[in-house]
């Protein structure tokens, strides 16, 4: 394996044989992509380095072994490898999000480790953030090993959060694509929430902020089922948004989020009411079958996005674009999500994917994409400069 370029919070912390955790018995939020430049996963490590003791695990959502499928809760468990309790920060229930009391009280310090990919939907942030609040309240240390943003830590991109409209994939009013790494994220939130805790964050080495995570020599560990590659990580900020619908987002195929459809999409139709290209990408049409999901062992039309250019593709405006589209095109099969949706019931997931009811009542109103993204331009520049205290790197 070639030498990375990069070192991430781990890697520092293995070359420099764990100072900060020897003597003291740790609990681990991670999953299988903690892993330093050379695949070795930080459970691993922990335990082999001398005086540090492994006392307890805790999974985010997917579970610790990253094997459970979205919206599927897991329980509690005992490692059959590390002989310590793992415990589940995504059950079957709003309190199941946060660590308990009782699973921190042995405990002398908390330690993150997650792969956060940059965009506000995936959950680990808010994670983090329960973990935070949870360690302060038991005067708990917080140590968090950072990594790069893999979508580069300079743009942003898309509405923040309306008051009232905070769930767990928007807990806090940040940018959808917001350019900053998990401890950038930490610092945020101890301040903007007050939470009065102890967090060391231990920094990445070599991360240019405008680096993309395939130029880091890092290796890519798929952080989620449907999260297999860095290519899918680029799309994600704006097909998230595709869960927000009956659409199929391309679960149950080889590339998640990449693709997407239905049974009803006719692609050469909607390529005609976009009428014209999409920055930095290319739509492919495509016929699919999901083999579970949505439209399991149904045969759905729809496209691949194939990612040309990455400085100009804006993810969460193609997707606006897309749904503006496809509604439009097809208004009698469309439908929005009304499910319960991570944990919400009174409000559609689309909602709390945008932060608002905006967007929704907006595309439905018949407006462009254009039209509705302008007014994400100042709540966009409103958030770099609040990000800006935060920075590390």
């Amino acid at each position: 394996m070639a030498r990375a370029s990069v070192l991430t919070g781990l890697d520092v912390l293995v070359r420099d044989g764990f100072p900060p955790l020897r003597g003291r018995r740790v609990g681990l939020v991670t999953n299988p992509a903690g892993v330093d430049s050379s695949l070795r996963h930080v459970a691993d490590l922990l335990t082999a380095s001398s005086g540090v003791r492994l006392a307890a695990l805790f999974g985010p959502e997917h579970g610790f072994g990253a094997e459970a499928q979205d919206l599927i809760g897991v329980g509690d468990a005992v490692h059959p490898k590390y002989a310590c309790p793992v415990h589940s920060l995504y059950g079957d229930s709003v309190e199941s999000l946060r660590p308990r009391r009782e699973s921190l009280r042995d405990l002398d310090v908390l330690v993150i480790d997650l792969p956060d990919i940059g965009s506000r939907y995936y959950t680990f942030q808010a994670t983090m953030l329960f973990c935070l609040e949870a360690a302060a309240a038991c005067d708990l240390p917080v140590m968090i090993l950072d990594r790069p943003n893999p979508l580069d830590g300079v743009t942003i991109e898309g509405p923040t959060i309306q008051p009232g409209f905070e769930s767990f994939i928007g807990i806090h009013p940040i940018a959808t694509r917001h350019g900053l790494t998990l401890g950038e994220l930490a610092q945020l939130y101890m301040a903007e929430w007050r939470i009065p805790g102890q967090l060391q964050v231990i920094r990445c080495e070599g991360w240019k902020r405008n680096q993309y995570f395939d130029k880091t020599g890092l290796p890519w560990v798929l952080p989620s089922p449907n999260m297999p590659t860095l290519e899918t990580a680029i799309v994600y900020p704006g097909q998230c948004l595709i869960e927000g619908t009956h659409l199929s987002e391309g679960r149950g195929t080889t590339r998640p989020f990449e693709i997407f459809g239905a049974p009803w999409v006719v692609p050469e139709r909607v390529l005609r009411r976009l009428g014209g290209d999409l920055p930095g990408v290319t739509l492919r049409p495509v016929t699919f079958q999901p083999t579970f999901h949505k439209f399991a062992g149904q045969r759905c039309g729809g496209f691949q996005l194939h990612v040309t250019d990455r400085s100009r593709f804006r993810p969460v405006r193609t997707t606006l674009a897309l749904l503006a589209a496809l509604r439009a095109e097809s208004d009698r099969q469309f439908r929005w999500r009304t499910e319960r949706y991570e944990f919400v019931d009174d409000k559609p997931a689309i909602d709390l994917l945008f932060g608002s009811s905006r967007e929704r009542m907006a595309i439905e109103a018949g407006q462009s994409a254009a039209e509705i993204s302008r007014e994400w331009e100042r709540e966009e520049a409103d958030f770099q400069k609040r990000r800006e205290p935060y920075l590390l790197y």
